[in-house]
């Protein structure tokens, strides 16, 4: 067995972190490190990463569905309008994580999407300037470079809860690394899908 990776009941090898949960599985072999360009999605990730700050990534993924429910979609347009109101009613929503500075920050970075898709187009042009060059990963790392520059970005622009480590979570999750572990059935899969993207198309 390779260091870092963990052998399914499936006989596949997978990175360690996704265990045998199956919500995690699925999530691993299915969604991250895929390259994603739509930029509902893009949005519904960085903001979700946010919520998770002190948590599990399982807790938020269980709840994913309410989320969306709850933020019309992560369509940031109609989100950027929500209100008090809105606050009120998420924050006696049980089906999602009840903290008021990120359902509030949550509605401020839809905004700010907003802003980032009048100036670059859409949000995949901007953060796919970040895409870091292609490696090879020994281990799993917490920041890089490019997610210190684009935290440091985003927060310039007005964004909250970004910090790098929450950025480079996103970029891991969204295909812009590729952090499958060499031997993780899932990297290739992954590698090539990213070698097809291209921003904007």
């Amino acid at each position: 067995m390779v260091p870092g990776l963990t052998l399914g009941e499936d006989k596949k090898q997978r990175c360690w972190w996704c265990g045998s949960t199956s919500e995690y599985v699925a999530y691993h072999d299915n969604e991250w490190g895929m390259p994603m360009l739509d930029d509902h999605r893009l949005f519904e990730k960085l903001c979700l990463e946010g919520f998770q700050s002190g948590l599990s990534w399982l807790t938020i993924l269980r709840k994913r569905e309410d989320f969306r429910k709850g933020f019309a979609g992560f369509d940031f347009r109609k989100v950027a309008r929500f209100g008090p109101a809105d606050v009120e009613r998420l924050l006696a929503d049980a089906g999602i994580v009840r903290h008021r500075g990120k359902i509030e920050s949550t509605i401020n970075n839809a905004a700010r999407a907003c802003e980032l898709v009048d100036e670059f187009g859409s949000i995949a042009s901007y953060v796919w300037k970040y895409e870091p060059k292609r490696r090879m990963p020994e281990s799993i790392l917490p920041t890089s470079p490019e997610s210190i520059a684009m935290s440091k970005d985003l927060k310039k622009r007005g964004w909250s809860f970004v910090g790098p480590t929450t950025v480079y979570a996103f970029m891991q999750a969204m295909g812009l690394v590729n952090d499958h572990l060499e031997g993780c059935h899932a990297r290739k899969l992954c590698e090539s899908a990213r070698r097809k993207v291209k921003p904007g198309a």
